[in-house]
Formats: C-alpha cells, structure tokens, sequence
C-alpha cells in the first residue's frame, strides 16, 4: 500500500513526493500574492500622499536650536506650544525637563543645572513659550548679544623659549632687595631657565650665556653676582619638549610579564 501524498516532506525522512512539490508551489504562490499586495498597497499610499514615501534629510528638515537633545525633543517643544490647557503645558513642561536631564546627566556637575535645564527649553522652543517657569525666562537679545572682551594686557615676549613666566619671575625678583636671598632667588631662576634653554636646544649652554640673558630680560635691573656658579648637568638627563599626545611607556607591563615568565621557567624546572 502506498504512502498517502498529504503530509509534508518534512517526515518522508529524505524522499520526495509529489506533495512536497505541491506545497512547495503553493507557498512560494503565496509569497507571491503577499508581496503583490504589499506593492499594491505602497502604490496606493503613494498616489494618495507621495511624501510618505520620500526620504527625509536633515538638510531639508528645520535647523534644530540645540542639536545636543535630538529631534523628538525638538517635537515635544513643538507640541507643547500647542496645547491650549495652562496647567496641562505646565504639566508637560515639567516632564519634557526630566527627559532632557536624563538624556544630559553631566549637567548635574555645574552650578544652578536646573536653571540651565529650563533655559534650554525657552531656547528650543524659539523663545515664544509661555508657561510658568521656576526661573525667570532667557530673552532672545540676552542670548545673542556678544560677550564682554575680559582687559588683559600683555607685554610681547622678549624670549618664547623662555615663556612669560620666567620674566614675571625676573620682574619680582628684581623687586627684591639685594642679600643672600636674592642671590639665591637668581641662582634657582638660572638652573630652571637652562632647563627650558636645553629644552629647545640641543646644544650645551655656559652659565654666562644664561646669566647674560636674566639680566638682557630684566632690563639690566638685577646683576648677577660674580663668582655664581650653576651645578653641572648631567649627561643622563633627557630634556623632551612638551606634547600634545604623550606616548605611554610599556615598561611597566613588560617588566610584570617578564617577571610572569621567570617564575613559570623556575616552576618547570623545579618539577
């Protein structure tokens, strides 16, 4: 008697029947008819509202005030312009606040964060909101005008290889009344100068060189005492300029692991 061809290949363990086919037809049919409606349906909706379909770009979209928070803030800003209910856009307010901390929390490490968090809501929402804020409203005049220049005056640099705070030491130095502290003052300040002399060269530098340059700096206010003498430099000493990216040293990492492999080499042998 022959198998009956209405079950599945699935327990047919290898052979194929004729109804395997069959199904098989009628399910990629219906993959067919499924995706048909499914283009059938995007053309409608397509003919009915051909934005639904378009592809949207932050360059076409409308600038965000605060990019920081995202679009959906933005659209919640929107929305609670729109809600008539006084207490209700409080409501909201409040809520659309708690959003925008929980998407900054480092805004609880400044000063007065709450204020600030406030702030950022009148300026999303174009500074038109109208709602009972805890703190006074940002004006749109406040938050553009240009900030106040801070009056620094400084003196052009009469050494950049020396840098400004070797001569605001000099001009306090030079202040100073002569004594054994002053000429220990000078002494300290022509150890560290040849430091940052040796720095950006390479070269050796006598101490008169150093000694004629603390008093060109200062202009001819502090003489250096004759007979001052600097200790010598070391050759083992590696002056390196200041950067930006440091490279960190492995040596650390490599001595534990050179230290991992020893105590694994006097195990074995110990064996």
């Amino acid at each position: 008697m022959k198998k009956s061809a209405l079950s599945c290949g699935m327990c047919t363990r290898g052979k194929l029947w004729k109804s395997d086919i069959i199904c098989e037809n009628i399910f990629v049919y219906l993959q067919v008819v499924g995706l048909g409606i499914c283009l059938l349906k995007l053309k409608i909706d397509m003919e009915n509202n051909i934005d639904t379909c378009k592809l949207l770009y932050n360059t076409e979209r409308v600038k965000l005030w605060m990019p920081e928070y995202g679009r959906n803030v933005q659209k919640m800003v929107d929305y609670l312009k729109t809600i008539e209910d006084r207490e209700k856009r409080n409501e909201q307010a409040r809520a659309i606040v708690k959003v925008m901390e929980i998407l900054n929390p480092h805004v609880h490490i400044q000063e007065n964060w709450e204020q600030k968090l406030w702030d950022h809501l009148h300026i999303i929402s174009g500074f038109d909101l109208d709602i009972d804020s805890p703190y006074p409203a940002p004006t749109q005049e406040h938050f553009y005008e240009r900030p106040q220049v801070v009056p620094i005056e400084r003196k052009p640099l009469k050494a950049t290889h020396y840098g400004r705070n070797i001569e605001s030491i000099i001009d306090l130095i030079a202040e100073h009344e002569e004594g054994e502290i002053k000429t220990a003052m000078i002494r300290s300040l022509a150890i560290y100068m040849r430091q940052q002399y040796l720095i950006w060269n390479k070269d050796t530098v006598a101490d008169e060189t150093i000694f004629q340059d603390i008093e060109k700096l200062s202009d001819y206010r502090i003489k250096v005492p004759e007979g001052l003498q600097l200790s010598r430099v070391s050759n083992e000493m590696n002056y390196s300029r200041p950067s930006l990216n440091p490279v960190k040293s492995n040596k650390g990492q490599n001595q534990r692991q050179k230290n991992g492999n020893n105590r694994m080499w006097k195990q074995r042998n110990n064996k």
